[in-house]
This record gives C-alpha cells, structure tokens and sequence, in this order.
C-alpha cells in the first residue's frame, strides 16, 4: 500500500512538473477593492491545491487520532474485564 501511494505522489508531481514547464505564463488575479495579484500559473494552481488540501488532510489526522485513542481506551478497558471475569472451568462429562 505504501509503494501505490508513493507511485501516486510521483506521478502527481511528475505531471505538475510537466504542467508547469509548458504553462510558465503569467496571470493576474483580481483580489478585493481593487487590490490584483500577478504570478505565474503554476504558482496559483499549487497553491490552490494546497488551500484545499492541507485543512482537509490535518482534519484526517485529527479523526484518525482521536478514533485511534478511542480504540487503545476501549481495548484496555476490555482487557481489564476480562481479566476480572473468572476462568471458564469446563463442563463434567456425563457417565464418568
């Protein structure tokens, strides 16, 4: 699973890489109240990506963590009332 995603960020960055070299263009962007932005094309698509990227992938890892504590609280609970539970002892046999 490690090796697709590694395949997945280097192809990623591969075809950025590709992108960007034939699209080194500038553009301008209107802000607010008459304030422009001038940069290169490449630049404003990376940085949209990553506007969107970063606060949906440090929300994942947030979840992840917390859902990750929760299981480690309930398995040591579940562990400690086990252990509190008395050893099943088996059944005696019929006809001895």
């Amino acid at each position: 699973m490690s090796f697709l995603k590694t395949l997945f960020w280097v192809i990623f960055f591969v075809g950025f890489t590709i992108f960007a070299i034939n699209n080194w263009q500038p553009v301008s962007m209107k802000l607010w109240n008459g304030l422009w932005l001038d940069s290169k094309l490449p630049a404003v698509i990376g940085a949209s990506f990553l506007l969107g990227f970063v606060p949906l992938w440090i929300w994942h890892r947030t979840m992840r963590y917390r859902l990750s504590r929760r299981i480690a609280t309930l398995e040591s609970g579940a562990k400690t009332m086990a252990a509190n539970f008395p050893a099943a002892t088996p059944a005696p046999e019929k006809g001895a």
